[in-house]
């Protein structure tokens, strides 16, 4: 494909989301009905849709409206690339500029210009503070690619080398000891043999310094009461010998963890919500709970612009009840974690004091805050102990 045909693709791809397509099922879509793209093709269209959509406002804005045309014009003029050349209007470029492309002048109003919505600025100003600015950027931009080592199978030095050796380069993070930001060949990972033998596991490095917060030691009897795909869970295992249970409301966001727990090299018992409190009680209990997701719109755009207040006022309500459910599975001296890949301080710290207030039983312990000024995604953590 030529650059002027991936743009042409990119706005279809958009013009789809926009309309209410999730993004990678308008991906795939699209990639299924055009045969003749390559994967570099593939991943460049990849790529235009998701900073566009990371960069939704400000791009809109540059290029004349929040469409997929407007979208992908407005990134080229972010990154000061002339348009006239690429939407030339032969072959599959896009069509020729007209007065209805004009775009907004610089520099742009700030939250236009940081894509950030206005009904959150308020609240992500109290909660970030100084960093405000600088971590809505940092969301502006694409994420690292990290792996976990699991050093029940390899070291950090030889995990290194066998990904070097097929072509996949990798370094050390400071967030984590078991952590590798992926620097070449990010693409490669998931057919390596590094990948499929258990010896990496993709997984944010924020989260990974979650997992080596949390005060574990051999023999603990562990629940991961929101585990979704099982990443965490999986983490854990690795640290330490531990009996692992893992449980999420919707059983189908855990259908591939046997098969990585396979691969890990661990055993993982699944419990049904019905059965959990029949198990119980347990040493540790991580709620990682489900939350706005704002630490880690980078990676999920899309949730940044469907977010709404009913939406937040939904999830703190979710919050609160996960945090009475699950200190009832806590056994006496025991652990209750409580984490966020969020950056509102409603769902984290206000969160927790208010269920210390309901819950005397339970003291803070210890705390973690990340934002993606420290490489990773946005984290809270609040260990309490029960």
């Amino acid at each position: 494909m030529t650059p002027g045909a991936r743009l042409s693709a990119a706005v279809e791809v958009l013009d789809r989301i926009l309309a209410g397509a999730p993004a990678e099922q308008a991906l795939t879509n699209w990639a299924r009905a055009s045969r003749f793209a390559g994967s570099g093709d593939r991943a460049a269209v990849r790529d235009l849709v998701f900073d566009a959509l990371r960069c939704r406002r400000s791009f809109g804005a540059l290029g004349g409206g929040e469409t997929g045309r407007g979208l992908v014009l407005g990134g080229l003029r972010s990154a000061g690339v002339d348009p006239v050349p690429l939407f030339s209007g032969l072959g599959h470029a896009p069509a020729p500029l007209g007065p209805e492309d004009q775009g907004a002048e610089r520099p742009l109003p700030e939250l236009v210009a940081l894509d950030c919505p206005d009904w959150l600025a308020p609240r992500l100003r109290a909660s970030l503070g100084d960093t405000f600015a600088p971590v809505m950027e940092a969301l502006r931009h694409r994420a690292p690619v990290f792996l976990r080592v699991n050093l029940r199978r390899t070291s950090v030095a030889d995990a290194i080398a066998r990904l070097a050796a097929e072509g996949i380069a990798t370094r050390p993070h400071a967030l984590s000891r078991t952590a590798l930001e992926v620097t070449e060949n990010a693409r490669k990972i998931q057919n390596s043999s590094a990948y499929l033998e258990g010896l990496v596991e993709l997984q944010d490095a924020a989260s990974q310094a979650v997992v080596e917060t949390l005060p574990l030691v051999d023999g603990l009897r562990v629940l991961d009461y929101c585990a979704g795909g099982g990443g965490k869970t999986l983490a854990i295992g690795a640290l330490c010998d531990v009996s692992l249970h893992a449980h999420d409301a919707d059983p189908r966001r855990m259908r591939d963890l046997p098969d990585r727990a396979e691969r890990a090299g661990l055993a993982v018992r699944q419990i049904a919500t019905s059965d959990v409190a029949g198990a119980a009680p347990f040493d540790l209990v991580l709620a990682d709970v489900p939350c706005s997701g704002s630490g880690s719109w980078r990676r999920a755009p899309e949730a940044k612009w469907a977010f709404s207040e009913a939406r937040l006022a939904e999830l703190l309500r979710i919050q609160s009840e996960i945090l009475d459910r699950t200190a009832d599975f806590v056994r006496d001296g025991g652990i209750l974690a409580y984490a966020t890949c969020s950056l509102l301080a409603e769902e984290n710290v206000e969160q927790v004091r208010a269920f210390l207030a309901r819950r005397s039983r339970f003291r803070l312990e210890k705390e973690l805050r990340l934002t993606p000024l420290e490489g990773g995604d946005g984290f809270y953590l609040a260990v309490l102990r029960g």
